[in-house]
């Protein structure tokens, strides 16, 4: 069976809105938070992820999670992201167009060796 071939025409798009938020996000901390440091978004982005799957994790059980509340956590999860990316001095757009186009030719790479994605 053939596998579809992915797009990655939307990467651009993606780079400049990531650029806009990215820049608006730390706009609004320095104006409204006082300034802390990468470490202190590392955990943060670190608790953030762990209560997503914490609810996943009781979803898996059986539980009835709210999409709502699995949104909010996710809406942590990429903002603690930002916030850190920020304070590191990390440009998302760059790293994440980067990121895409690796992930796409190790696909590839492991297509043409036989090996199950």
């Amino acid at each position: 069976m053939k596998q579809p071939q992915p797009d990655l025409g939307f990467v651009p798009a993606l780079q400049e809105a990531l650029r806009t938020a990215q820049k608006g996000f730390d706009a609004y901390n320095r104006a409204a938070f006082p300034r802390r440091p990468p470490e202190f978004f590392a955990l943060e982005l670190a608790g953030e992820a762990g209560e997503v799957a914490n609810k996943e994790k009781k979803v898996w059980k059986g539980r009835d999670i709210p999409l709502d509340e699995l949104a909010d956590e996710a809406a942590d999860v990429v903002i603690a992201a930002v916030n850190y990316a920020n304070a590191r001095g990390i440009d998302l757009a760059a790293a994440v167009g980067t990121k895409l186009h690796e992930i796409e030719r190790r696909r590839l790479a492991d297509l043409q060796d036989g090996k199950a994605i």
